[in-house]
């Protein structure tokens, strides 16, 4: 390497370093501006450095005035399309960020995310694609606080009125007794001992919806014979079902399949209880609640009650087992005459919902459906699963 070359490498060199400097001073002083500022400064820190060095060599003479000139103009021009360039990655990137920005703060809201912002870089759009992802999470988490919230303040009102009921009775009751105004005295004191079982109903109702609910360590679980539960059920109630003069019937696969399914027999056996007791209740009197148990081709076990309720609005469908739901319209049956919407054993909005937290618990499903006159409830539970 001659003189002249090491001069003008030094040279080069030297302005290189300098304009880095500057650019650096440069980019520190708006580290926090626009991020579009910083990428300008960036591509133009370069050219400036040539530029710099070019001018250098042309005033100590080593290129000629022409060559310079040529030189120049195509640092000139370089510049402009690395500014333009610069200017244009600084929009992208400025777009996806305010992006960034919106969904961050409309995160767990129903805010919907403008669409066509296919420009951004490709790690910006994995960020708001997450982002878009959480916010739809946090929107349905909300969701679900808010209907449990309403659910619950639903629930608290329904049981302070039938607490409040039975013991404004109770309290008569005690008064008449006290005071000596009530002859039947047997009579009255029947009738304190069906309303503080009715109260000891609503309790443990609420007892075993908060177990549920709390999802404890699941209790010793083995084959249950659903075949048999039902069959149990159903002549338990049949005294019940003959009181309100309606038909009860069970119906089960001719073979000996006992329908076998693993879990707890005395949670499984509330839950179908619960069921029948909810049919026998709104079906009109001298109708029929059929209870029905049979194997899937999936080998799934399903349990069926179809009442005659005179069917649920559609609307209410969805709602039959939330927590303390009582339907505002009243089941119509085919006579005209009405009857409460979907009420429990003990009258406090819970056995259905109490129905839905055992079958889940037991990884099955339940669901209803409107039929011509009623309703059916239908229950899916895994069959029991022989070790290979």
């Amino acid at each position: 390497m001659n003189r002249d070359q090491f001069t003008i490498l030094a040279l080069t060199a030297g302005w290189t370093l300098i304009v880095a400097l500057l650019g650096a001073a440069v980019l520190w002083r708006f580290r926090r501006k626009s991020l579009r500022i910083t990428i300008i400064v960036a591509g133009l820190v370069p050219m400036l450095g040539a530029l710099a060095a070019v001018t250098q060599s042309v005033q100590a003479m080593f290129i000629s005035a022409h060559d310079s000139l040529v030189v120049l103009w195509t640092l000139a021009f370089s510049g402009l399309l690395g500014l333009a360039m610069s200017v244009l990655l600084g929009h992208w990137i400025s777009t996806g960020s305010r992006d960034v920005g919106r969904r961050l703060r409309h995160l767990g809201t129903s805010y919907e995310p403008v669409e066509g912002l296919a420009n951004v870089p490709a790690e910006l759009a994995a960020i708001t694609d997450e982002l878009e992802m959480t916010r739809q999470k946090l929107a349905a988490s909300n969701e679900r606080e808010r209907a449990l919230e309403a659910s619950r303040r639903e629930l608290v009102a329904f049981m302070s009125h039938d607490l409040r009921t039975p013991l404004a009775g109770l309290r008569a009751v005690s008064e008449g007794l006290e005071d000596g105004v009530i002859d039947d005295v047997p009579g009255a004191l029947r009738q304190m001992r069906a309303t503080v079982d009715r109260m000891t109903g609503l309790v443990d109702d609420l007892f075993e919806l908060s177990r549920l609910s709390a999802a404890p360590p699941p209790r010793r679980r083995s084959s249950v014979s659903l075949r048999e539960l039902a069959e149990d059920v159903v002549g338990e109630s049949c005294e019940h079902a003959r009181s309100e003069g309606v038909s009860l019937t069970v119906s089960t696969p001719s073979d000996d399949d006992r329908l076998a399914v693993h879990g707890d027999a005395d949670e499984l056996t509330r839950a179908v209880t619960n069921l029948v007791g909810n049919a026998i209740r709104h079906t009109e009197h001298g109708g029929t609640v059929k209870v029905m148990v049979a194997r899937e081709d999936d080998g799934r076990v399903r349990l069926a009650v179809t009442d005659g309720c005179g069917g649920i609005p559609d609307d209410d469908l969805d709602r039959v087992f939330d927590i303390g739901w009582r339907g505002d319209e009243q089941r119509t049956p085919a006579n005209g005459l009405a009857t409460t919407s979907s009420t429990t054993s003990s009258g406090g909005g819970l056995g259905l919902a109490i129905a839905r937290g055992v079958v889940e618990s037991h990884d099955g499903e339940i669901a209803v459906t409107n039929i011509p006159g009623g309703c059916t409830f239908k229950i899916e539970l895994p069959p029991v699963t022989t070790p290979s």
